[in-house]
């Protein structure tokens, strides 16, 4: 896979790669930026949450029609120094809908342990949560 990122003035870059799509990219003011477009940061959190509600979605296939809404957050802890990457990323998933949390939780497992490469490429501890229609669910 290729992805060309192209510098379009100042902070700002816009990446293209096999899809076709563009995303910009710009750091915040205090990095000299303006805030033109997500965050190199932003960016890595949302393609981790992508990654793995693509991977959930497509385990739970069947299950899709008893399923309203899937809401990913994406929590970040990044160091304190230079270079200020993750050390640990909380994803929460809420969803709603008439599933067991079970059959989540398998694929949510499946995701991380299986086929998600996202979180495979990280060195930060990700750690998962669940909110089905509400109501934090622990691991059976």
């Amino acid at each position: 896979m290729k992805v060309t990122t192209t510098w379009t003035g100042k902070r700002a870059f816009t990446s293209v790669g096999p899809s076709g799509y563009s995303v910009g990219m710009d750091a915040t003011a205090a990095y000299g930026g303006d805030g033109q477009g997500a965050t190199p940061m932003e960016l890595l959190l949302a393609g981790l949450a992508g990654c793995i509600g693509i991977d959930i979605t497509m385990i739970m296939d069947a299950f899709l029609g008893s399923i309203t809404s899937i809401e990913i957050d994406a929590e970040g802890t990044r160091k304190e120094e230079m270079p200020k990457g993750f050390t640990a990323i909380d994803l929460i998933f809420k969803v709603n809908g008439d599933v067991p949390d079970y059959r989540i939780w398998k694929a949510i497992e499946l995701g991380k342990e299986k086929y998600c490469a996202v979180s495979d490429s990280l060195k930060a501890d990700i750690r998962y949560r669940l909110v089905l229609n509400g109501v934090e669910m622990t691991r059976g």
